[in-house]
């Protein structure tokens, strides 16, 4: 199964609804010769990866202690308040994707988020608008 993480990657990236069909994980099982179960099991042990469809843009906020004493816990009340979403959900016009995830690996950087593969950090409030508008536009 070498490889697996990025071809698993390739696919989800490469789908507009950012996540892997069941299609999609029988074409990767087949290609690499191994069990579609084996395959399901990456797949639901890294958090990265999703079963389900997602927005066109998955903002990740960070809840490691780090982050969740910098103030983490605000920056999820102003995205929530403003995507009217929570956790694992979806803006109604397919936007952005909201998850929580365990570290960003960017702790001299608290509290932080990540939208696709951007990271921001020293996040205050009032940097959360400006920031999902770049995205919007």
């Amino acid at each position: 199964m070498e490889n697996v993480l990025q071809i698993l990657h390739d696919f989800q990236n490469n789908n507009p609804r950012n996540y892997l069909s069941q299609k999609d994980l029988t074409m990767i099982a087949k290609y690499l010769n191994v069990t579609h179960s084996s395959i399901y099991g990456v797949v639901s042990y890294y958090t990265l990866f999703s079963l389900k469809p997602r927005g066109k843009h998955i903002i990740r906020i960070c809840n490691s202690p780090v982050c969740h004493m910098a103030g983490a816990k605000d920056i999820f009340t102003v995205l929530r308040e403003n995507l009217k979403i929570g956790f694992g959900e979806t803006t109604t016009e397919g936007l952005f994707t909201l998850e929580s995830t365990e570290c960003l690996g960017q702790c001299d950087q608290a509290p932080g988020m990540s939208v696709d593969e951007t990271f921001y950090g020293n996040l205050t409030a009032k940097k959360i608008m400006p920031i999902l508008k770049s995205y919007q536009e």
